[in-house]
């Protein structure tokens, strides 16, 4: 057992210096997003916001991603990852101060779509990044590594966070659903974001001339900063003058693009009509305060973790596919007792196994998709892949908006639980169904899978 543990530490090592230093950016900013997906929602009902106004929130900020995530692709291919990524980061701090600064409706949608476009532009950059920034035999692990510090820091942010609150509450002479100790949560997030563009900074400069530089005079040595895959802009992909073409990139196969891209979507149809209001359901339902809804949050992100940390050696077993296939379509049943039952800890058990299943094999399914698609396609792809969940985002909240206006809590999370588990169904098979002879291959090959 020993030395089966050591060989799976050992598969985990090996990242380069960018790549590691992302990962601590992955664990300082996990916190702004960490505290923004457990309690935003509940600091805009502290404030008297209806159910309505929420998901208008809510759709604000994924209409706004999706409008940002193309744009955040072309301009990395421009002017480097790392701009992007503090560009992003500081954006979503401006955003959060906007937040503790204002309360007006108006000012309360616009802080929410620019802290969206701010985390759609860190989500669409981060997968090109890290695909740039390792080899081939660690890519796997690195993109489970970042994915499950990302989901380990809901478990302290949450906690913390939660206990945070409750302290401030006590101290200051208020109650813990009062906007004041949400308000706590905020300057949190905002130091967060703050440190996170500073820490951003140390990574190497990757603007397209710096890179090619790089390679004309140091390619081959050891601990060349790009010695994983940062093939969009060698001088063998470069275009006239060097420069890096403003358009999109020719997709070299666009059926497989659509089918990376299309289950998806369908998943996130159904996931925007639940996932972002899962704190008012759980605290509508069962009426809790808001350092059990946070520790409830951080038991499923705990889960969450360590199945992603476990995905890879699942991969290896059975592909990548087939281990995005299982865990998906193993979390499924959870949601129908996460949706419809009324006892809170059989609730609470749901949510963090479907948390940790569902979860699980979205690093995995990202490295498949890089690995399937030219390197100059990487970004693009991973644009309309945020835009795509954008776009099912922006289409469910409304609907979940108008079932609470005209159904009422329980008939209408009633009709979301039941359409998100339709979807997340259809989601899983496609991806079975057109990728499962496909395994991945030499990075650039083309997917084989059945239309």
């Amino acid at each position: 057992m020993t030395g089966a543990l050591r060989r799976y530490a050992r598969s985990f090592s090996g990242f380069e210096r960018d790549a590691r230093i992302f990962l601590l950016v992955t664990l300082v900013y996990g916190v702004t997003l960490s505290l923004w997906w457990v309690d935003f929602n509940l600091y805009l009902a502290s404030l008297h916001f209806d159910t309505a106004f929420i998901g208008l929130v809510v759709t604000a900020g994924s209409a706004a991603g999706a409008v940002v995530a193309f744009p955040a692709s072309l301009l990395s291919d421009r002017i480097g990852r790392r701009l992007v990524l503090v560009f992003a980061t500081g954006a979503s701090a401006l955003g959060v101060l906007g937040l503790l600064l204002v309360g007006s409706s108006p000012a309360v949608v616009l802080c929410a779509a620019l802290i969206g476009a701010a985390n759609q532009a860190f989500f669409v950059v981060q997968s090109p990044f890290m695909a740039e920034h390792s080899h081939a035999e660690h890519r796997g692990e690195l993109f489970s590594l970042q994915s499950a510090i990302s989901t380990g820091v809901n478990v302290v942010a949450a906690l913390v966070g939660g206990a945070i609150a409750a302290l401030a509450a006590r101290l200051g002479g208020f109650s813990t659903g009062d906007p004041a100790a949400y308000r706590v949560l905020l300057v949190l997030m905002l130091a967060a974001a703050v440190v996170a563009t500073a820490v951003l900074l140390a990574v190497h400069d990757d603007r397209p001339r710096a890179r090619r530089r790089d390679w004309q005079t140091l390619e081959g040595r050891p601990g060349t900063p790009w010695s994983g895959e940062p093939l969009a802009v060698r001088p063998d992909l470069a275009r006239r003058r060097g420069a890096v073409r403003i358009g999109l990139p020719r997709i070299s196969d666009p059926g497989t693009f659509v089918r990376l891209i299309l289950p998806g979507f369908l998943i996130s149809l159904g996931a925007g009509q639940v996932i972002p209001f899962l704190n008012v359901f759980v605290q509508g339902k069962f009426g809790l305060d808001l350092l059990s809804l946070n520790a409830i949050f951080a038991l499923t992100s705990l889960g969450t973790t360590l199945a992603i940390l476990f995905q890879p050696a699942l991969a290896r077993r059975v592909g990548k596919i087939g281990s995005v296939v299982i865990v998906q379509a193993v979390s499924i049943p959870f949601l129908a007792v996460l949706g419809f039952s009324p006892i809170l800890w059989t609730v609470i058990g749901a949510m963090a196994i479907r948390n940790s299943l569902m979860n699980a094999g979205n690093p995995i399914f990202n490295a498949f998709a890089m690995e399937r698609l030219q390197p100059r396609e990487r970004a693009t792809y991973a644009a309309a892949a945020s835009l795509a969940w954008s776009l099912g985002w922006v289409i469910a909240g409304p609907w979940y908006s108008l079932l609470q206006a005209t159904l009422g809590f329980t008939a209408g999370y009633a009709i979301n639980f039941v359409t998100i588990i339709i979807l997340y169904s259809l989601g899983t098979f496609l991806v079975w169904w057109w990728f499962h002879d496909a395994e991945a291959g030499p990075v650039g090959t083309r997917a084989t899978g059945r239309a």
